[in-house]
């Protein structure tokens, strides 16, 4: 893969799509060192992992006023744990993305005078982090049941898990709702697929998070949903990666 520019990076979290209100983010990942050097380590010192974290910062252009904009999204999340999905390339179907869950830690506002008003915020991890793919594109509304495209993303091991993430970022009709499933199966035609977790069922903005635990031999893996309701229509991102 050539060198990557950042000029398309796409960021979630909860139910806010804050792409079009950030220039930085930054996902960092770490495990503990522990020392387990002994009299029989041969004058050497021996190390081992220990327990793993992880931290999400972001900055950008204030904005404020609607549910989907930073300032009342980082109000109404402050303190709170909730999913996090950064692309570092666009966000469509099978493009890379990182899966966290975190705390929204802090939430820095204002500048100097004859700034363009920024933002800044951070999260701490709270929970595993993952790399995978987007299994449901931003920009595709869905106003009845259906199924994503199905993605290569390997069995689960035991020990590790499939970590999933929903970011519903628009509803509309009368009392609707969208509740989204993911689903596995041993081919890619889907053809006997099986149940692995269902999200709550939402009927407005916001962003959920679950792990489904190995052993899966399954190999192939998608998002599926129904919606119910009155006219309803619902924007979605949903993002699975193994961790």
């Amino acid at each position: 893969m050539a060198h990557q520019v950042l000029t398309d990076v796409r960021l979630f979290t909860g139910g806010v799509d804050l792409t079009s209100a950030s220039n930085k983010v930054e996902l960092s990942s770490e495990v503990e060192e522990k020392d387990r050097t002994t009299y029989g380590s041969g004058g050497w010192k021996r190390v081992q992992g220990g327990l793993g974290s992880s931290k999400v910062s972001a900055e950008g252009l204030w904005e404020a006023g609607d549910p989907g904009l930073i300032d009342d999204a980082a109000w109404a999340q402050l303190g709170g744990v909730g999913p996090w999905t950064i692309c570092p390339h666009l966000a469509t179907v099978g493009s890379l993305a990182y899966l966290t869950q975190a705390l929204r830690a802090d939430y820095t506002l204002g500048g100097s005078v004859g700034d363009l008003a920024p933002w800044s915020s951070s999260g701490s991890g709270s929970g595993l982090t993952a790399r995978g793919q987007i299994a449901h594109p931003p920009g595709t509304a869905r106003s009845s049941a259906g199924a994503g495209t199905a993605l290569q993303l390997g069995a689960v091991p035991d020990g590790r898990a499939l970590y999933a993430a929903l970011h519903v970022l628009s509803a509309a009709g009368t009392t609707p709702s969208l509740t989204v499933r993911i689903e596995s199966d041993d081919t890619s035609g889907f053809t006997d697929p099986t149940v692995r977790a269902t999200f709550g069922a939402a009927t407005g903005l916001g962003g959920q998070a679950l792990a489904v635990q190995g052993p899966v031999t399954d190999t192939w893996w998608r998002v599926a949903w129904t919606v119910a309701g009155t006219t309803p229509s619902f924007t979605f991102v949903a993002a699975l990666g193994l961790a």
